[in-house]
């Protein structure tokens, strides 16, 4: 009887397991169908980012699907910064740890900004140099 009690948590603790990994696993899936009608996208724990020409798109997972999901321009953005502890981080030596992993967005009109979290640095530095990069291309088309 007392080993019987004994293996009960551990019973509990595997069904739990096992019913995250699923949860996860249908976010997983659902954004891999949301995410086949963009050009690059992301999928981590936090948001999920894709884009298509200029445009971005980004929201939360959940197993039904993204929500929350908010849309805006490239052609809006003045400027992108890295922010690791709510701190701007410079892209090309950014520091090696952190918890609160950002990009920021800041868009000239209406003045305010998009903050599209991540979970890992150099995830998010990635993204940062590739929308910078994209960001001075459609800079001297316009020009």
């Amino acid at each position: 009887m007392e080993r019987g009690l004994l293996w009960l948590p551990l019973l509990i603790a595997f069904f739990w397991l096992a019913w995250q990994g699923s949860k996860e696993y249908q976010k997983v899936e659902a954004y891999r169908t949301w995410a086949a009608q963009f050009e690059r996208a992301k999928y981590d724990i936090y948001a999920v980012l894709g884009q298509k020409d200029n445009n971005l798109t980004w929201g939360k997972p959940t197993t039904k699907g993204p929500i929350n999901v908010e849309t805006f321009s490239l052609l809006d953005v003045k400027k992108i910064n890295l922010l690791v502890n709510d701190t701007i981080v410079n892209i090309e030596a950014p520091p090696a740890k952190g918890r609160d992993i950002k990009i920021e967005f800041v868009i000239a009109e209406p003045a305010k900004s998009v903050i599209v979290p991540f979970t890992e640095i150099p995830l998010a530095t990635q993204w940062a140099k590739y929308l910078q990069g994209a960001l001075q291309n459609l800079r001297g088309e316009q020009s």
